[in-house]
């Protein structure tokens, strides 16, 4: 479904209703005490959960989206069409490290692929106790792949009733059906009589019981606002319990049955600032919140916390779980630098990563060049206030400058402490606090990172470690994004002056070339294609695809396209031509290989001579519009063996058809079958009719030029016969 289940209709509704009857029925199956089912959307690549029960839906809004590129169970689930099982934390961080480093807790997961025949829906998910060292049980396996098989029917039967089975929404959260929240009477006593306050929490996060110690203090101790407790979702009862520091202790409650405990501090103007100990005692159908006051610690650790700080009987400091915790910001910050390229992909990483960790709400990042700071990324701050600090020298007093210069992190717990440090220095906010890192990697200064936060608080020493080893890990990335921009654009320019600018003009045969760079990654690439003079009136097409990705590539395609123009002008056949060209390559750079196909086409009869080494089959449009993916015999990709053979094939190319020969870059997509991809652009070349060939060849390249995450360049060469002469364009 596309529409909201609220406004979607009797369709939308009933869809909604087998999603939730899906999730239930699934973690029924497992023993489980949470389930949800991801569905495709109609944005490609992209799953959302969109059935939840078990586990409050807000608490883990970062899990309601997943792309299709990402390392995690569900997405492999659901690419692969195979079951995935984690019985526990450590086969979890074997096979899926990212899966951890977000959920750093003791649980097991099932994923289980919703598929009838060749269409994929979406993944079946469970979440329950872990059981270290033993496996999934045979019963567990096929009773939840009983659910899927089931759900996928169900699925099928609304898409044939002409439905569109996608998700565009939030999940739809599902009250569970375990046992009522509220004790007998003798227990309810009992809660009645301690000294702090107890609530019962279903699995939802909806309170359903306050003992006599929440209810009398829900406005003074608990900051209600006088309200009634039980019925309201505990972070809406409670607000100053949904900072984003605290999501980390929730989630490890929810999912793993290890009691948290943590402190913190609430505001409350105008009465003086009040600290809190918190503890969560999760069970199998729900958590038990308990709240009492505290003496202030030593120093004011604010965000950062750790479970069972002060507290006896608690987990203590090293535990797994307190460990875990402590490691979990750090691990997830640096998993996420690795796989972050560019200085804009680094930034962003920060801003999700760190900010959250620490409760911040702004962060500046500005980059050393030629002796001044510029301003590279900025989030949270009033619009344009950062301007007047872009460009400054490394000689002018400022936080920022002086951290870098120094090599040592300041903390400033208010804006007053920051204007008193530095007099007359511009404020974009009166309450606040603010950190300046230096962004240091190997000795060598990169720049400085400013935090923000919309509050004052004190910085721990434990918090002044972290973020200062933080900012090293962030320099490290940087430093790699910047030399990654330099090779790139040289990558680019090379490419560019390699690539020909303009095809020959000739006499009944038009021919268009296009050429994308990839957008992830190491978007320059060894694509490259080339039309030449083939003697005796022929024309010769020639596409390839050198291995790799940057400088190296690009210049062993300059090679290639070289070494091809020499054979080609030596008049020599297809098959002399390509297998001097691989020849060449195993002696030029051995261990470097590429595909390549070459077509020497008689525009006057039609006639074609075609041979492949290891690249897509070409398409050819007949002047009907029947479409086919030529079958050509072919040998290996150059560069692999001296004396490999590459056969001959023949076939016409009539006039009014169109010849397209392509890189696997414009049919590839991550997760699918490379088959799909080339009937996609079959099917494009069908559609695009008798237009023009310059029209043609943008509407191929249209839909893979849109993506935003597309990990290989592209290369296009289209050739055809019109039934008139025409000059040949290319732009």
């Amino acid at each position: 479904m596309t529409a909201r289940p609220e406004a979607g209709g009797p369709v939308a509704d009933a869809t909604a209703r087998v999603l939730a009857r899906a999730a239930l029925d699934a973690a029924g199956a497992a023993g489980a005490y949470a389930g949800a089912v991801y569905l495709r959307s109609g944005t490609e690549g992209l799953l959302r959960m969109a059935a939840l029960t078990g586990i409050p839906g807000p608490l883990f809004r970062p899990w309601w989206r997943m792309h299709m590129n990402r390392p995690y169970p569900v997405t492999e689930a659901y690419r692969s069409g195979q079951s995935v099982h984690l019985p526990d934390a450590e086969s979890s961080m074997r096979r899926f490290p990212q899966l951890m480093a977000g959920l750093p807790f003791p649980f097991g997961s099932l994923y289980e692929p919703v598929a009838r025949g060749r269409e994929r829906y979406g993944v079946l998910v469970v979440l329950r106790r872990a059981t270290p060292g033993v496996p999934v049980g045979a019963g567990d396996r096929r009773r939840l792949r009983a659910v899927a098989d089931r759900l996928a029917g169900e699925l099928s039967a609304i898409a044939a009733a002409g439905a569109l089975v996608t998700w565009e929404d939030d999940p739809v959260c599902v009250p569970g059906s375990g046992p009522g929240s509220d004790p007998a009477e003798g227990a309810r006593a009992a809660v009645d009589r301690l000294d702090l306050a107890v609530l019962s929490v279903d699995r939802q996060g909806l309170i359903g019981f306050a003992n006599a110690v929440a209810r009398s203090t829900a406005a003074t101790l608990l900051g209600a606002g006088g309200r009634e407790l039980c019925g309201r979702m505990l972070w809406d009862a409670l607000p100053w319990l949904g900072h984003p520091a605290y999501e980390d202790h929730f989630r490890a409650a929810f999912l793993s049955p290890a009691p948290v405990h943590f402190q913190l501090s609430r505001s409350r103007p105008p009465l003086p600032q009040q600290w809190l100990s918190v503890g969560l005692h999760p069970g199998a159908d729900g958590v038990t919140v308990t709240v009492a006051a505290v003496e202030p610690p030593a120093y004011a650790p604010e965000s950062v916390v750790r479970p069972g700080a002060g507290l006896p009987g608690s987990p203590g400091i090293g535990s797994p779980a307190d460990r875990a915790s402590a490691l979990y910001r750090p691990v997830a910050l640096a998993i996420a630098l690795s796989e972050a390229v560019t200085a804009r992909q680094v930034s962003a990483v920060v801003t999700e990563e760190l900010l959250p960790a620490f409760g911040g709400r702004q962060l500046a990042i500005y980059l050393l060049g030629e002796g001044h700071l510029h301003l590279a990324w900025e989030t949270g701050f009033p619009k344009g206030f950062l301007d007047r600090f872009d460009g400054v020298a490394l000689d002018v007093r400022l936080p920022g400058v002086d951290t870098l210069t120094s090599g040592r992190p300041l903390f400033f717990e208010s804006m007053q402490h920051l204007a008193a440090a530095y007099p007359g220095i511009p404020l974009d906010a009166h309450l606040g606090a603010r950190a300046f890192l230096p962004l240091i990697a190997s000795g060598r200064p990169v720049g400085s990172c400013i935090l923000g936060f919309d509050a004052p608080r004190g910085f721990s020493p434990e918090e002044r470690t972290v973020l200062t080893a933080l900012a090293g890990l962030i320099a490290q990335a940087l430093e790699r994004a910047r030399r990654y921009d330099t090779e790139a654009a040289l990558a680019r320019g090379l490419q560019s002056a390699l690539l020909p600018h303009r095809l020959p003009v000739r006499e009944h045969v038009a021919t268009v070339g296009r050429y994308l760079p990839g957008t992830a990654g190491m978007d320059v690439g060894g694509d490259w294609y080339d039309v030449l003079d083939g003697g005796a009136g022929r024309i010769a097409l020639v596409i390839g695809d050198v291995q790799g990705h940057g400088v190296a590539a690009a210049a062993t395609m300059g090679q290639l396209r070289s070494a091809v123009r020499a054979f080609v002008l030596s008049d020599n056949m297809p098959e002399q031509v390509v297998r001097g060209t691989n020849r060449l390559l195993i002696d030029l750079d051995p261990g470097q290989f590429a595909s390549c196909c070459y077509v020497l086409l008689d525009p006057a009869t039609g006639l074609a001579l075609a041979v492949r080494a290891g690249h897509p089959q070409p398409l050819l449009r007949h002047p009907g519009g029947r479409t086919e993916v030529l079958d050509l015999p072919g040998g290996m990709v150059l560069g692999i063996d001296a004396a490999a053979d590459y056969p001959v094939a023949r076939f016409t190319v009539e006039q009014g058809a169109v010849l397209a020969l392509y890189t696997d870059g414009l049919v590839e997509i991550p997760g699918t079958d490379i088959d799909e991809g080339v009937e996609r652009l079959r099917a494009s070349l069908a559609a695009a009719g008798p237009a023009p060939l310059t029209e043609t060849a943008d509407r191929l390249v249209a839909e893979a030029g849109n993506s935003t995450d597309r990990p290989d360049d592209i290369a296009l060469l289209l050739a055809s016969r019109p039934a008139a002469p025409e000059g040949t364009r290319h732009l």
